[in-house]
């Protein structure tokens, strides 16, 4: 003979969370998610900005590369319809947002387009106060287009990438003022 477990009255027990359960767990819940949020965008800000870094970095290490492999004048500039820079005279950080291009030549109308580089994703990104293209001579030089890019990201993140007379590029990590 089989007994069946029941409570005192009579009835079956039932397993399962309490009211009280419940909105403790919810509180513990809205806790971490506001403790989370606000890192996780800092961590994505962050990622934002080292990705365009990266991004630099590589087309100003190609653009070099490129003039010393040619021996000729390779410049990288923001291109809108991928045939010629695309450089406009205000700094309002939007010019250099737009597709990076690699072109044989100054960048003119005509210019042999050697590599692209996506568009960015911050809000502003500037090449020193007259957003000159950056050129490099057959020698790997920067010559007069020398200069540091601010990258300005979301939630006070930001980097600057700087390009020196030779034509090197380094890093600096503390955020421009933008």
């Amino acid at each position: 003979m089989r007994l069946i477990a029941s409570s005192s009255a009579g009835l079956p027990s039932h397993r399962g969370f309490t009211l009280i359960e419940l909105l403790v767990a919810i509180a513990v819940l809205a806790i971490m998610v506001t403790w989370a949020v606000p890192s996780f965008q800092q961590f994505t800000a962050r990622n934002e900005v080292a990705a365009e870094v990266m991004r630099l970095k590589s087309a100003l290490v190609m653009t070099r590369s490129a003039a010393i492999t040619r021996r000729g004048t390779v410049t990288l500039c923001p291109s809108v319809d991928l045939s010629q820079c695309a450089i406009s005279n205000n700094a309002d950080g939007k010019a250099w947002l737009a597709t990076l291009a690699i072109f044989e030549g100054r960048g003119d109308p005509g210019d042999s387009l050697l590599r692209t580089l996506g568009e960015s994703r911050l809000p502003a990104l500037t090449y020193r106060n007259d957003n000159r293209p950056v050129r490099y001579s057959a020698l790997g030089r920067a010559g007069g287009y020398f200069g540091s890019f601010r990258l300005c990201g979301r939630r006070d993140e930001g980097a600057k990438v700087i390009v020196n007379i030779m034509g090197r590029v380094r890093v600096d990590s503390k955020r421009p003022e933008c």
